[in-house]
């Protein structure tokens, strides 16, 4: 009898996590169970897999177990077992429960049929009375079509005895009209008609195909992309191994573009044959000068490259899987967080480890600068570690959430920490307390990502309001006033859960992507969508730039 390996069914489970959305889980599973080192290639494994497996084994247990004794006769009813049965039972303990709900399941049909003979005589009563019912309703409809006859014949004679009147009546008024006409023709003309457009708002808002531009190549899901601080590259990581860097100058045109005008760099991860699933692309920043660009992959490594995509550092000290990675602001350090639940601070130029942070007891989801010494990370162990270069304890420790702490972000001045967390809470936090400031619950869901707005103090844009938004499962975006720590707008226009938002430079508007396949502009004036953009779902392969 064939029979499935541990290896295999932790590959399945890995899949079925990684097809589900389960990021984090995939990822500690991975780590765990060593899948980059399985020899299976994933490539030959259809999707939903682990489910179909299942599916399959419960079929062939449901077979075996409405055959009978002879193994001859198979139920027609397959409904008789449920999930839950197959599972928490043997085969002579379902054939037995088959036995008993066949038994049960007659005697509800014997009685059904008792009931059907006692109503049977009051229906066939019922019908007797139903047809007398129908001839006097017949005979009634009958005696007043007559009367109405005799009304309609009285009425006809009255209106044959003003006709004439009418008629005369009628020549004056169209001679009146006549004038009427003519007077207006020599005169001043009303005012145009207004154009009043039909279209539906969600017609309306839809960003035509011609102002998207689609820069394809990748060979599976794009899982980060970011723009360099020139405004000009595009750096985009994906599943294939590859990271790629997109020259989109000012004023180009779409066709030009799309034609293959682009000198696209590919940026390879993996050399030779190998299990290229270790090497996925999991996230990537530019330096503050937009001269490299840092990359994480699923290996533990991280990379360096110039935007010639020459490869000028491969950073190797992680014993699992690259989660988060950030430049400091003076771009001589590079700070890494990953699954062997560590953080690691990078000299650059040194091309070695600066210091590693070892406090999280579980993988580090997230990290953010402060400054260009001093950093915030978070880990599914639910805690928060504010770190400095130099010292080897944490020199603050925020403890409140109750799940996995999916993200960190420092406003602008470096004054309030925002993190959001699996415990469907965002919470804000000032190094002057150990307690957090606010405790943002009004999401349904998991939130997994936030930001803060481009504005107030330390901003271009210092005389507007500073907000956060927060992005979660229950597929909104919450707007937060940061000062009082009070709920501003809940945007509803997505569908599946909300996995990325990001503010416009002048915080005016906002751009929130979900797995419904669409991307929305809101207009934070107004509170509503003022642009929307719908992927064809097709795969995850491709990047798309709205012009």
């Amino acid at each position: 009898m064939t029979s499935i390996t541990s290896v295999e069914l932790n590959f399945l489970v890995f899949r079925y996590l990684q097809e589900s959305g389960f990021t984090h889980s995939a990822f500690a599973l991975g780590y765990e169970a060593g899948i980059n080192k399985c020899t299976i290639d994933g490539n030959l494994i259809p999707p939903g897999a682990l489910i179909m497996f299942v599916q399959k084994g419960l079929q062939y247990l449901e077979m075996e177990a409405n055959l009978n004794n002879s193994d001859a006769e198979v139920d027609e009813d397959f409904s008789l077992l449920q999930p839950l049965d197959l599972i928490q039972n043997d085969v002579n303990q379902l054939r037995q429960l088959i036995k008993d709900r066949k038994k049960n399941l007659q005697k509800d049909r014997d009685k059904d049929k008792e009931l059907e003979k006692e109503h049977e005589g009051e229906r066939e009563s019922t019908r007797v009375r139903e047809k007398e019912r129908l001839e006097r309703e017949k005979e009634f409809e009958k005696s007043r079509e007559r009367v109405e006859k005799n009304k309609e014949v009285e009425k006809s004679k009255e209106q044959e005895k003003h006709h004439k009147d009418h008629s005369d009546r009628d020549r004056v008024t169209e001679q009146e009209e006549r004038v009427h006409v003519k007077h207006e023709e020599n005169g001043a003309s009303g005012a145009e008609p207004m154009d009043i457009s039909t279209a539906p708002t969600s017609q309306a808002c839809e960003i035509p195909s011609s102002d998207v531009t689609i820069l394809e190549g990748h060979t599976s899901e794009v899982c980060a992309c970011a723009w360099s601080p020139t405004g000009s590259l595009l750096a985009s990581g994906s599943g294939d191994s590859t990271a790629r860097i997109w020259p989109i100058p000012d004023g180009s045109s779409r066709s030009g573009l799309q034609n293959g005008a682009l000198n696209v760099l590919v940026l390879k991860h993996v050399r030779g044959r190998t299990n290229e699933k270790s090497k996925d692309v999991t996230t990537l920043d530019w330096n503050g000068e937009g001269t490299l660009l840092a990359t994480g992959s699923y290996d533990g490594q991280a990379r360096i490259w110039t935007t010639n995509g020459e490869l000028r550092s491969t950073l190797n000290k992680h014993k699992g899987p690259i989660f988060s990675l950030k430049w400091n602001k003076k771009g001589d350090y590079l700070l890494t967080g990953s699954c062997d639940k560590t953080a690691i601070v990078w000299d650059v130029k040194a091309e070695e480890v600066k210091q590693q942070f070892e406090f999280h007891s579980g993988p580090t989801l997230d990290v953010d600068w402060r400054n260009n010494m001093s950093f915030a990370m978070s880990s599914t162990d639910n805690m928060i570690y504010v770190c400095k270069i130099g010292e080897t304890c944490p020199i603050k420790t925020f403890a409140g959430h109750q799940g996995e702490v999916n993200c960190v972000k420092w406003d602008p001045t470096g004054t309030l920490l925002a993190s959001c967390s699996d415990d469907i809470s965002a919470k804000i936090w000032s190094m002057k307390q150990e307690k957090y400031v606010h405790d943002l619950r009004e999401h349904s869901k998991e939130i997994y990502t936030i930001r803060w707005s481009p504005t107030g103090p330390g901003t271009n844009n210092p005389n507007q309001q500073l907000v956060l938004a927060s992005a979660s499962f229950d597929s909104t975006v919450k707007l937060w006033d940061v000062e009082l720590g009070k709920l501003l707008y809940s945007l509803n226009g997505h569908r599946d859960p909300v996995y990325s938002v990001a503010f416009s430079p002048n915080g005016e508007y906002l751009a929130s992507g979900s797995l419904d396949k669409s991307m929305h502009i809101w207009s934070l004036k107004e509170g509503k969508i003022v642009k929307t953009y719908t992927g064809n779902g097709e795969c995850d392969s491709e990047v798309k730039m709205l012009s």
